[in-house]
């Protein structure tokens, strides 16, 4: 496989960092709390983590970039084929409402595109991967490890719909109501690709913009569990771009019958 490699330590040092999560989420400190300049929060869990990853990374991949959420962006990125791009602690505000839903991103974009992708679990110990023409697969804490495959729904009138716990929008409410959707399921984090990769949700809809580091990982595992991944207007999402907002809102869908437009 092309990415070994860097799939092996990308699953290694997400596990690290998610223990180190859960040493904070389980202790006195865990709402400690900042809030960045776009109003987003910050905390010393999402530092910790960045921190052991970044640093990981930096020693084992001196040759690649790396495009964290938590590190100051350095343009000389774009010049380089090979960037990581890392969201160390996804969903902070799941984490501050401490209902475990939130994750641990590292993905890696070759030539800007995502062809390695690693999602951990923290709170549950599941390990979501893939690599480009690999398959994507979950371990689980007790070793399982499954392939993970979309479903094959395309009843429309049946469609699990995933959504964000934090962020509704007049979009996806217009949307529920043109369609009569009525099966949703509301999740923070990258998990929600996750729950359409391993078949447990159909289509998820996001019209709200994000970043890189938000959906790098995601795309790769959806992908190679055969989802369908486009940003809203139908075009490819790349990665290690100048401007590191997905203005265009994405969605990832299981079949292309489940386009909602």
């Amino acid at each position: 496989m092309r990415w070994e490699k860097e799939l092996e330590a990308a699953k290694q040092v997400a596990v690290e960092a998610g223990k180190a999560i859960m040493d904070i989420y389980q202790g006195a400190d865990q709402t400690f709390v900042e809030y960045k300049s776009d109003q987003s929060p910050l905390t010393i869990a999402d530092q910790a983590a960045n921190k052991i990853i970044v640093e990981f990374l930096r020693n084992n991949f001196p040759q690649y970039a790396v495009l964290s959420e938590e590190e100051k962006d350095q343009k000389s990125r774009l010049e380089n084929d090979y960037c990581f791009v890392v969201d160390p602690l996804d969903g902070t505000k799941e984490f501050l409402k401490r209902n475990g839903q939130f994750t641990v991103n590292i993905a890696l974009a070759y030539k800007h595109e995502s062809v390695m992708g690693v999602i951990y679990v923290p709170v549950t110990g599941d390990l979501y991967y893939a690599a480009k023409g690999a398959g994507a697969f979950v371990e689980h804490t007790e070793g399982q490890k499954t392939k993970l495959s979309v479903s094959d729904q395309t009843d429309i009138s049946k469609l699990r719909v995933v959504m964000s716990n934090s962020h509704g929008c007049a979009e996806m409410d217009a949307l529920i109501e043109k369609y009569h959707l009525t099966n949703f399921v509301k999740i923070g984090s990258s998990l929600k690709g996750c729950m359409v990769a391993s078949g447990e949700a159909d289509v998820y809809y996001r019209f709200n913009p994000t970043m890189e580091w938000d959906t790098a990982a995601m795309q790769c595992i959806a992908e190679e569990a055969g989802a369908v991944f486009r940003q809203m207007d139908g075009s490819v999402m790349t990665y290690n771009r100048e401007d590191s907002h997905n203005s265009k809102g994405f969605y990832i869908i299981n079949k292309m019958e489940n386009l909602l437009f």
